[in-house]
């Protein structure tokens, strides 16, 4: 180990280990010594085998499904370095599970990205490293630093390496306009909104589409692909108004349900996802092309380690 790094500890959950063991690779540090095990009842049994006492400690782990069992690891983890005698604690968190409910849309609705925001802290955490959260705003539901990274550089690298001509970055729904418009301005594109309407609960209908596609290749952006119906809705429908190619990018690659048969039955060339969350063997058709979050995740450590500006990264 770096004698640099000396005080700085990794340590992950069972969530994304793979993730964690590329992080302290690129940090050139071992991943702590930590074990996490279910007693028979099913409670989550967490031991750290070494001293942490002093330590600047990072804990890894994104909060996917199961991600009532993750989270709760995560919380017990925090708590284990807590009483410790951390000096830090530091809840890198790639994928921020129950970030969907971050208001109330109907009467009595829980707002549950702040409920976990609060537990969070008072677990012990000190700081939050995130990436893309759906919304902006949930860094106000914490009461300690937050550090919020965007995955749009990682996936603009990526989008040039392959050399795409006669490109344009549509935004699924006017709520990712902003998202899209930093992608185009990184790849050089222009942009484009699909325009939905929902005539009842749970139905999407694209009523138009907002910028011109007619022959263009297409990379659809969105942070998110859970079931997948939003993607694919809008793939059909840009295929319908002229679209050649079509690419779908998103930082956290959920795919439940049928969201992977919709993906490989799509007019989609290729979809383009981080390893925020782990994308099993059985998710990974030929179309997935998975980017690592590693080396950014990696250097944002080492900058709130050493009390550097994380901003710094993206100018």
């Amino acid at each position: 180990m770096s004698s640099r790094y000396k005080r700085l500890k990794i340590f992950t959950g069972n969530a994304n280990a793979e993730l964690a063991e590329e992080i302290a690779q690129y940090l050139g540090v071992p991943v702590g010594d930590a074990k996490s095990s279910r007693f028979c009842d099913g409670e989550i049994n967490v031991k750290i085998n070494e001293s942490v006492r002093g330590a600047d400690v990072y804990i890894i782990q994104p909060t996917c499904s199961p991600i009532n069992e993750n989270l709760i690891e995560l919380l017990i983890m925090i708590d284990a370095v807590r009483r410790a005698s951390a000096r830090r604690i530091t809840a890198v968190l790639p994928y921020y599970g129950y970030a969907r409910q971050d208001r109330k849309t109907r009467a009595r609705d829980p707002i549950t990205a702040k409920l976990v925001a609060n537990i969070l802290v008072a677990s012990g955490a000190r700081r939050v490293l995130c990436m893309d959260l759906h919304a902006g705003q949930i860094q106000g539901f914490f009461d300690i630093p937050v550090d919020h990274l965007p995955g749009v550089p990682i996936l603009a690298e990526y989008i040039l390496q392959i050399g795409l001509e006669n490109v344009v970055v549509v935004s699924p729904d006017l709520g990712g306009v902003t998202r899209a418009r930093d992608l185009a301005e990184r790849i050089g594109a222009t942009i484009a909104v699909i325009d939905k309407r929902r005539p009842e609960p749970n139905v999407a209908e694209v009523s138009s589409i907002i910028g011109g596609i007619q022959g263009k290749n297409v990379v659809m952006i969105d942070d998110i692909i859970d079931t997948a119906g939003t993607i694919i809705k809008g793939a059909e429908a840009l295929k319908q108004w002229g679209a050649n190619e079509i690419y779908v990018a998103c930082t956290h690659p959920v795919m439940s349900g049928p969201a992977v048969k919709r993906l490989d039955e799509a007019p989609i060339k290729e979809v383009i996802v981080t390893n925020t969350i782990p994308v099993s063997k059985e998710k990974m058709i030929d179309k997935i092309k998975v980017l690592s979050v590693a080396p950014l995740l990696g250097e944002a450590i080492i900058r709130i380690h050493e009390d550097l500006s994380v901003s710094k990264l993206f100018d």
